[in-house]
């Protein structure tokens, strides 16, 4: 059985996600989320998604929404009609080349939650004329509040999802570094969650509904940092999974699990990691880089071309438009990234699973 045995290609919600999620639990893969600003990381990743014949989880942070203001515009009228108009984007592209795609919003923080509230509405919008949410799901990220505050929070708004088949991530504790809204880096202590710190939320959210995943800190680190500067202890998901199962009498494994931080974590944590129940894991700052260094190859093999619209070493007369047009390197950025998230696949052994 493969997943396309299972949903069509486009973009999936509710129960075709459920579906999915399962799949990779029992065949123990991570689907890649992949971070994107734009229409040329969101067609990389897709076009990766399509080479690589699995399904893609694409997403976009609040910092994202920010980048994509139009000044024509109030800033929080931009981003709203941003964030909606890249995820039609998708859903448009998605069951054209054949894809299944997952379209997220990630790391909603508290102050975030009004802009939330207004994808929400948008949410409903298009609910009502097509029947299904403009997105798959939905993270609250409220892991600098107090546990019980981030799970009241994420429960109201998960009844509020509930009605409209969105699923919903929750994150327990910290993902080290700096977060785009805050240090996180004086309190290594909150980079480990404990087993009843996940029962707990569990014990909440699973009292809605279980559509839901829990990106769970076991020492994760966001940004930038060198391999082996932060102690993954992925041994945290397992014993949490044992825990739960055991105290709630469920299945084995009740818990979808998601890894923050893939840049410089070791290749056998990941490994381990998935034998444990991850079936999402995070890149941005791996496939920013992948983007930018193909970028800056192109502007360093072609610097004498690139000094002005006129002159370069072929005559003081000779035009340079091909090398300064933004199509012309910009393609090269997303080539770059698009090899970059199917190296994500092969790592998460995700290829070929449709």
């Amino acid at each position: 059985m493969w997943v396309l045995d299972l949903v069509k290609p486009w973009v999936i919600y509710w129960e075709d996600l459920k579906k999915v999620y399962n799949y990779a639990k029992e065949n123990k893969f991570a689907i890649p989320a992949i971070n994107v600003i734009g229409s040329n990381s969101i067609n990389a990743a897709l076009e990766a998604a399509k080479e690589a014949n699995s399904p893609i989880i694409i997403q976009f942070t609040y910092g994202w929404w920010q980048f994509n203001w139009s000044n024509a515009l109030s800033p929080l009228d931009a981003q709203i009609l941003g964030c909606v108009a890249w995820a039609k984007h998708i859903q448009t592209l998605a069951e054209k080349i054949w894809v299944v795609a997952i379209v997220h919003t990630d790391h909603a923080n508290k102050k975030v939650l009004p802009r939330l509230d207004w994808l929400l509405e948008e949410n409903k919008k298009y609910f009502k004329e097509k029947w299904r949410p403009l997105f798959s799901s939905h993270m609250l990220d409220l892991s600098v509040e107090p546990l019980k505050e981030n799970i009241e929070i994420s429960k109201k708004y998960f009844e509020e999802f509930n009605k409209l088949n969105i699923w919903l991530e929750v994150e327990i504790w910290i993902t080290g570094w700096e977060e785009e809204w805050a240090d996180t880096t004086s309190d290594t202590k909150k980079m480990y969650t404990s087993s009843e710190e996940l029962a707990y939320a569990y014990e909440h959210l699973s009292s809605i509904w279980d559509n839901f995943t829990l990106a769970a800190m076991f020492g994760n680190v966001h940004w930038v940092y060198k391999p082996w500067n932060v102690k993954l202890r992925p041994e945290i998901l397992d014993e949490a999974q044992k825990y739960i199962a055991k105290k709630y009498d469920t299945n084995e494994n009740p818990v979808n699990y998601v890894f923050h931080g893939w840049s410089g974590s070791e290749e056998e944590k990941i490994k381990q990691a998935i034998d444990y129940w991850v079936i999402k894991m995070n890149v941005d700052t791996d496939t920013q880089w992948a983007f930018w260094e193909w970028v800056k190859n192109f502007v360093e093999e072609n610097k004498d071309y690139l000094q002005g619209q006129i002159w370069n070493p072929e005559g003081e007369d000779m035009p340079n438009k091909k090398y300064y047009d933004p199509r012309k390197w910009l393609s090269k950025g997303q080539e770059s990234m698009k090899n970059r998230v199917i190296k994500a696949f092969k790592d998460l052994n995700a290829l070929n699973r449709n």
